[in-house]
C-alpha cells in the first residue's frame, strides 16, 4: 500500500461505525466536510475504494471490511488498552442503541448501572422504538428487536425470551366479576396496542388469547396501558418483568395463560466485527443472562 496517514484511520473507523458523516463528525468533534476529506484522501492513498456511497449513507466495500481490522487495532493501540484491562476500558465515542418502549425501562432498572461501570467514556444514547427503525440508514448502532432480521446486511442473534401475563389492579379485580377461565375475559375491558402501529405481529397479544377480545383503549404506548390498568379501568397484557414488582396488580389466569416472546440483538454485518460494538453486545448478552429468572417468571409466579 502506498504510504498515508495514519490519523485518517480515525475518520475511516467513524465513518466505518456510523455510516453517516454528520455521525461520524458529530463522535470526532468535526465536520462533515472534514469527514468526507479525509476519507477522500484516505481512498486516494490506498488506490482503493472503501465506502459505497448512496442516499442511505456509507457502506463497507470489501476493501473497507478489510481495513476495518487494521484500524481497530490502531485505535486500540491509541488507547493503551492493555491485556489487563477492564473490558470495555478504552472505548469511547457515541453509541446509539435503539429498543422496544418495554425493554428500555428494563434496561434503565437492570442494566443501565453495570454500562456505565463497563463503559465509562461512551456517550450512550437509547432511543426507544414506538416504529419501525431504517436499518438501511443506520439510525442506531445497535437494536434489540422482537424478531430476528432475517435480510439485507443485517445479522441477529437471540438475546433472550420473556414471559408475558394478563394484570389487573388488585382493587378492580375485588371489584368486578371473577376470571376462570378465558370465556370470562370476554366481560372485560381491556387496553392494548393500535393496531396500525404494530411493528410486529408479537404485540398482538389479545388476539392469542381469545379471539373476541377487543381493546376499548388503545395505545402505541404500554406504558400508557400500564397507567390506565393501574387506575383501575381494566386489563391489558403486561411483561412480567414490567408488572412484578408492582404491587397493586395481580396476574390473572395466571396458570393458563403465560405468553413468551423474544428480544434479538441486531446489527449491521460491517460494524458487527469491531471492537466497541464487539465489547457491547457481550455486555448485553452477560447481563441478559445474569437477569434470565427475573425475564422468564415460573407459571403462576408473579
Amino acid at each position: 500500500m502506498t504510504r498515508f496517514n495514519w490519523d485518517d484511520m480515525q475518520f475511516f473507523l467513524a465513518l466505518a461505525r456510523d455510516g453517516q458523516l454528520t455521525g461520524a463528525a458529530r463522535q470526532l468533534g468535526s465536520s462533515h466536510v472534514t469527514v468526507a476529506r479525509r476519507i477522500e484522501r484516505l481512498e486516494t492513498s490506498l488506490r482503493q475504494r472503501l465506502f459505497e456511497r448512496s442516499a442511505r449513507g456509507y457502506e463497507l466495500t470489501a476493501s473497507g471490511r478489510r481495513l476495518v481490522a487494521a484500524a481497530e487495532r490502531m485505535d486500540e493501540a491509541s488507547e493503551g488498552v492493555s491485556a489487563g484491562q477492564v473490558a470495555g476500558s478504552g472505548l469511547a465515542g457515541s453509541f446509539r442503541i435503539a429498543v422496544p418502549e418495554g425493554f428500555s425501562s428494563f434496561f434503565a432498572d437492570q442494566m443501565l448501572a453495570g454500562f456505565l461501570d463497563r463503559f465509562p467514556a461512551i456517550s450512550l444514547e437509547l432511543i426507544t422504538m414506538t416504529q419501525v427503525l431504517s436499518l438501511s440508514r443506520r439510525e442506531a448502532d445497535l437494536t434489540v428487536t422482537l424478531d430476528p432480521v432475517a435480510k439485507g446486511a443485517y445479522r441477529s442473534e437471540h438475546l433472550a425470551d420473556y414471559n408475558l401475563r394478563i394484570y389487573g389492579a388488585r382493587d378492580y379485580l375485588v371489584a368486578h366479576q371473577p376470571i376462570k377461565s378465558r370465556d370470562d375475559l370476554r366481560h372485560h375491558r381491556f387496553f392494548g396496542y393500535v393496531e396500525e402501529t404494530l411493528f410486529t405481529p408479537s404485540l398482538d397479544y389479545l388476539a392469542e388469547i381469545h379471539s373476541a377480545l377487543r381493546p376499548t383503549f388503545k395505545s402505541s404506548s404500554i406504558f400508557n396501558q400500564l397507567a390506565a390498568t393501574r387506575q383501575k379501568l381494566g386489563l391489558c397484557v403486561l411483561p412480567c418483568y414490567m408488572a412484578q414488582d408492582m404491587a397493586d396488580l395481580l396476574p390473572v389466569l395466571g396458570d393458563e395463560v403465560c405468553l413468551r416472546r423474544s428480544y434479538w440483538l441486531t446489527c449491521h454485518a460491517d460494524t458487527r466485527q469491531m471492537r466497541r460494538e464487539r465489547a457491547i453486545m457481550a455486555f448485553m448478552t452477560d447481563e441478559i443472562t445474569h437477569h434470565s429468572s427475573r425475564l422468564l417468571l415460573r407459571s403462576g409466579v408473579q
